[in-house]
Parts: C-alpha cells; sequence; structure tokens
C-alpha cells in the first residue's frame, strides 16, 4: 500500500510554475492613495477584483499586511477574506509581513500567519498564508521556529531599497558582506537535498549585479525578487536566479500590475491582466 506524502511548499509552487508556465507573483498593496476612488472604501473588494484579473498568469499572490493592519480588525478581516479568495482561484498566497522575533513570539508568529494544531486552544486556522516573508536580523532562532510551522518561509537577504546598503552591504570581518553571511544562513537552514528548499530569499531586482553570486551561496533557495517596474528593476536582468530551473526564482511586482491602470486610464482589472501577462511572458522567457 502506497502511503501518502504531504507536499512541501517548494513542491507545490514548482507545480504551479510548471502548470501555469508563470514565474509571478503579484504584490497585493491596497494603498488608497493609489485605488480608483470608488474602491476606497473597500480594499478586499479591490483586491479581489485583482485576483480574479490575474489569476491565469500568476503563480502566487503576496498580500502586504500593512496595508490591511492600517484599519484595524476590519483590515485583519479583509486580509483574511482575500488569502482565503486567492487559494480558491488557484493562487499561493504568500503573507509579506517580515516577522522576526525568538522563541514563542516566532512561533505565534508562524501560528498567526499560516495556522496551527498545536496551541493552548487547540487547531487554529490562522490567515491561511502558504508562506510569509522574515527579518533574519534577530539570527538562527528568530527563524527556526517560523520554518517548524511547515510553510514557505522567504528570508530577507539583500533587499530593493536603496537604504539596504546601510547594513547589508556592510563587510564582516571575514571579508564577505552581511547579505553573503544572511545567505549562507539561509543555505544551512534549508537543508540538505537535490530539489529547492522551503526556506527561500528576498533579493531585490533593483541590484542584479548580486544574484549570480546568492546563487553560489543558495543553490536550492527559490529566490523573491522583488522591486520590477516602479522601483527600477528589470526583468532582463534577472537570468542567474532562474539557474536551477523554472521554479528557483519568482518576479513580483506590485504597483506595476496593480497599478497599471494609472498611466493607460480605463478597468483596473484590465490594466492588471495586460501587465501581469506582459510580465509573464518577459520572465518566462529568461529561464531554461
Amino acid at each position: 500500500m502506497a502511503v501518502a506524502t504531504t507536499l512541501t511548499f517548494a513542491d507545490r509552487l514548482a507545480a504551479e510554475v510548471q502548470r501555469k508556465q508563470s514565474q509571478i507573483v503579484v504584490g497585493l498593496d491596497p494603498n488608497p492613495d493609489l485605488m480608483p476612488v470608488e474602491l476606497r472604501g473597500d480594499i478586499a473588494r479591490f483586491c479581489c477584483g485583482i485576483v480574479d484579473a490575474v489569476a491565469p498568469h500568476a503563480v502566487a499572490v503576496k498580500p502586504q499586511l500593512a496595508f490591511f493592519e492600517a484599519l484595524g480588525s476590519a483590515g485583519i478581516a479583509a486580509f483574511e477574506q482575500v488569502c482565503s479568495y486567492a487559494r480558491r482561484a488557484g493562487l499561493l498566497v504568500i503573507a509579506d509581513g517580515k516577522r522576526g522575533d525568538i522563541g514563542s513570539t516566532a512561533r505565534a508568529y508562524a501560528q498567526a500567519l499560516s495556522g496551527s494544531t498545536d496551541t493552548p486552544a487547540g487547531p487554529v486556522a490562522g490567515l491561511g498564508a502558504d508562506a510569509f516573508t522574515a527579518n533574519p536580523l534577530l539570527g538562527r532562532d528568530s527563524l527556526e521556529p517560523l520554518i517548524a510551522s511547515g510553510s514557505g518561509v522567504f528570508v530577507l537577504v539583500r533587499t530593493s531599497n536603496p537604504g539596504a546598503a546601510d547594513v547589508q552591504d556592510l563587510e564582516l570581518a571575514s571579508g564577505e558582506a552581511l547579505w553573503e553571511r544572511l545567505a549562507r544562513l539561509v543555505d544551512e537552514l534549508g537543508g540538505a537535498g537535490a530539489g529547492l528548499a522551503d526556506v527561500g530569499a528576498v533579493l531585490g531586482a533593483t541590484r542584479p549585479e548580486h544574484l549570480e553570486r546568492a546563487r553560489e551561496l543558495m543553490p536550492r533557495a527559490v529566490f523573491l525578487l522583488p522591486g520590477v517596474g516602479a522601483q527600477g528593476g528589470r526583468v532582463e536582468d534577472l537570468a542567474p536566479a532562474f539557474a536551477p530551473g523554472r521554479a528557483a526564482a519568482l518576479v513580483t511586482a506590485s504597483r506595476a500590475i496593480v497599478g497599471a491602470h494609472r498611466e493607460g486610464g480605463g478597468d483596473p482589472a484590465a490594466a492588471a491582466l495586460a501587465a501581469a501577462e506582459r510580465l509573464r511572458e518577459a520572465a518566462w522567457s529568461l529561464a531554461s
């Protein structure tokens, strides 16, 4: 009798990348200032409309928790609604909360984002995320409880913002940059094996010159590549990230897709659909 196995996050991601022939993650950043006037009071409706538009061309959405949390309990309810809606649409959900703490607090973060069967109150559903982002600056013991949840974890390694250089590029006594040490930690926590690991890395598409070195240090990690579009990152510069295969990197865009209607006008969903398809084609052509 065959023994049933549970697919890892990396397994599910790879299957979706192949099925949709896409490595696109759409960031859901419902900033009221960037939303159509008629939808500014209903971020769940806005985000679900984007989900409907991009579902054929994306493998995941990446809702930014801050914009939901800013609305208090109503925002958390909207976040749950959007996550559930996205999963029913066949999309993976990567919660962008950049959590980072130690011990019981780290475990609580993991429970809140992805759920748990082991809490004092019994099983909890959590917010329904398949994966989430994490801040590693508290060290290994801040990441281990997140990884133990069984969800995918994308660790901040070299981010896309200009200020990243203030800390992440600092040279250590070993001669390597801090971001390179973080990359080694990601590789260690990802464990041994032949396939992609459930522990991935956030690497800004705005600094593509780091990608080849990052791939040397993290051969099994899935790279989450924010910064394409509004932040200046270019898809055509990201080829080194895909060296292990098509599912080894995810190109994420937020404003370039969610805000596409602001440039050309017209229906937000139609504009997002067209922008997502263009980005999908460009990214798919890079990988072999």
